[in-house]
């Protein structure tokens, strides 16, 4: 949205101006902040200015609004006595004009009053006798205060609707946060959510009015109106569930827009479904970005990590407004970058996901252990949680699990009245089944899914513990011997769930030659998003395709003297009743990829006895197939 106020000097256009300024969350300008030190200098003599020294003025004026245009739009206050003047102004449909007049006396009243101006009271009469009344626009008499005359400009810019900058499809937890970001940060943006009979009507509406600082926003239920109110070529965010809803979405999307349009599925989809779709908007001449979105509600409200992928073209076209609406990191700069072709964006953070969670579940199996294998209080647990993330094992995760132990609920702690059955929604599962597919070992954050199952049968879990009378043992040994160790350990686990997550991507990545550039992959995962971490900050800064995430600057010290923590609280856990899934594939993991000489002679031996399937000898470095009779 352009909006020009104008009038003499002294109607108080810099007041309205700043006033919508701060409304519409758009950037203000003041024309004097335009004129050549020449024409500043002529004014402050008393001099009135003639139509060729407005030229470079008016020009400059005109240059920002076409650049503010581009960025989501600017308020702008500027005297434009003469129609010829607002011609030059006017360069583009989407300004719309507020033209302030009144009494010359009331006029001349404010001038006097104002101090160390460079426009004097005495050129009023001067300005009043250049003004040429506008052939289009508002008209606003400025009697009034200045939020009556706010007022009256809203009610006027609402009367004149506008291209929208954006439009967002689905007003649930993350749609209506990610919209009114954008709508705080000055982009106008359409709402729609489908009306579907029998249900809660007008939500989109509702987001409208429960948002009323935020004069930049349209509701729509009806799809077509949503479409022809947004500026072309038009960028449409779906944040929809994943699956068949986003392709019954495009179906009824795609025939009603053009060519050059922009669509983004900001939801979980997999990767492969978004590939499918990138290329089906580009077979009409429309781009697709696949889009992955971290922070939960809160992020997505105030700040969250953006990972786009797909069409680089697309990206170009939202490029400023995701910058705008993201978290920033340590430096200022967004957490957004355009992550690659394809279905990258969505299979970053599905990746993404999978490391969150098998570091909930670290998190989890520790205060289990601490809770019940140490016997602390839930304050306890709490206490050393929170000095860890003082220090380099900082992250969200550790801060409000910390947190979380100290929640109560009618002096209760709430914690233990959860239900132990932890949900998902895929995302780590497909994280499984593409290592799978690439032959990545990925056993730490697989057992994290895994362990998400199995707590999902309850019943059964509560049947086996009477049949087999299992129960926790409590440690021996004091919890001052143990901490330093329980840290090591913890510090090791979450390296590991990283190294294995960022293995896949690589491996991923040169397959289908993506080229993803995972030093900045890693900055817009330093905040924002759910895994956001010193460890986090640490890969960014040092990460390097040419040595191993386990030699990496700051993680191979900590491989080398706290994987013996690691394997000893493991074993303390298992012995004492304790399931420690993801430690436990961490560790066994880690054995795996140091050791030398491993066990899997036996196996090409199994494997030749049973089915002549053939082994390599170490004493022939040819790599010829051998097999045995084996029962001769």
């Amino acid at each position: 949205m352009l909006v020009i106020v104008t009038g003499v000097s002294g109607t108080g256009k810099s007041t309205l101006g700043a006033l919508l300024a701060e409304r519409l969350r758009l950037p203000f300008f003041d024309a004097d902040q335009f004129h050549p030190e020449a024409n500043i200098a002529k004014m402050s003599a008393g001099q009135p200015l003639t139509d060729e020294d407005r030229i470079p003025w008016l020009q400059a004026m005109a240059d920002q609004l076409i650049k503010s245009e581009k960025s989501g739009g600017a308020v702008l206050t500027c005297s434009a006595l003469k129609n010829s003047y607002r011609e030059r102004l006017a360069v583009s449909d989407a300004i719309r004009w507020i033209h302030l007049t009144g009494d010359r006396d009331l006029i001349w009243e404010r001038m006097s009053a104002r101090k160390n101006h460079f426009m004097k009271a005495g050129m009023l009469d001067s300005q009043i006798a250049l003004w040429e009344k506008p052939m289009t626009g508002y008209l606003l008499d400025i009697t009034g205060t200045p939020e009556q005359l706010l007022e009256a400009s809203l009610n006027y810019l609402k009367s004149q609707p506008m291209k929208m900058k954006m439009g967002v499809i689905g007003m649930g937890v993350m749609g209506k946060s990610l919209a009114l970001n954008l709508a705080e940060k000055g982009v106008s943006v359409s709402l729609y959510n489908r009306f579907v009979a029998g249900k809660e009507e007008g939500i989109a509406q509702k987001v409208v009015d429960e948002n009323p600082e935020f004069s930049n926003t349209q509701a729509f239920e009806d799809l077509q109106k949503f479409v022809d109110s947004l500026e072309k070529p038009r960028r449409i965010l779906m944040m929809i569930p994943a699956g068949a809803a986003i392709d019954a979405q495009l179906d009824t999307l795609m025939p009603i827009l053009e060519k050059d349009d922009l669509v983004i599925d900001g939801g979980n989809s997999f990767y492969k479904d978004s590939e499918r779709r990138v290329e089906r908007l580009k077979e009409v001449g429309m781009h697709f970005l696949p889009m992955g979105v971290s922070g939960g509600e809160e992020g997505a409200r105030k700040g969250p990590s953006i990972m786009p992928g797909g069409n680089a073209e697309g990206y170009a076209m939202v490029e400023d407004f995701l910058g705008r609406i993201s978290a920033k990191d340590k430096d200022g700069k967004p957490c957004v970058t355009y992550v690659g072709p394809g279905g990258s964006g969505h299979f970053i953070k599905m990746v993404h996901n999978s490391i969150e969670y098998g570091e909930m579940q670290v998190l989890a199996e520790l205060v289990h252990l601490l809770r019940f294998g140490f016997g602390c209080t839930p304050e306890k647990v709490s206490e050393i949680f929170t000095e860890w993330g003082q220090g380099e094992l900082k992250s969200f995760l550790l801060e409000i699990t910390a947190d979380l132990l100290l929640f109560k609920e009618n002096g209760e702690l709430l914690l233990d009245k959860i239900l132990d059955q932890a949900g998902q929604k895929g995302t780590g599962a497909w994280s499984l089944t593409t290592a799978l597919e690439y032959g990545i070992p990925y056993s730490p954050l697989a057992e994290s899914v895994n362990a998400r199952g199995v707590s999902g049968e309850k019943a059964m879990r509560v049947a086996f513990s009477k049949t087999f009378h299992h129960e926790f043992k409590k440690v021996e040994g004091s919890l001052e011997t143990w901490l330093p160790k329980i840290k090591a350990a913890y510090s090791l686990a979450r390296i590991i769930n990283h190294e294995v997550g960022f293995r896949l991507m690589k491996t991923v990545s040169d397959t289908k030659d993506w080229k993803l550039n995972f030093n900045e992959i890693s900055r817009i995962w330093t905040n924002g998003c759910i895994i956001r971490s010193g460890l986090m900050e640490n890969i960014s800064a040092n990460y390097s395709d040419s040595v191993s995430f386990f030699e990496m600057e700051g993680v191979k010290e900590q491989v080398i003297s706290g994987r013996k923590s690691l394997a000893e609280l493991v074993g303390l856990g298992l012995t004492h009743g304790f399931a420690l899934p993801v430690m436990s594939a961490g560790i066994n993991y880690l054995f795996g990829r140091i050791t030398a000489e491993s066990s899997a002679s036996v196996i090409q031996a199994q494997r030749d006895y049973f089915g002549a399937h053939t082994y390599q000898r170490k004493d022939d470095p040819s790599g010829k197939a051998y097999h045995t009779e084996w029962s001769k």
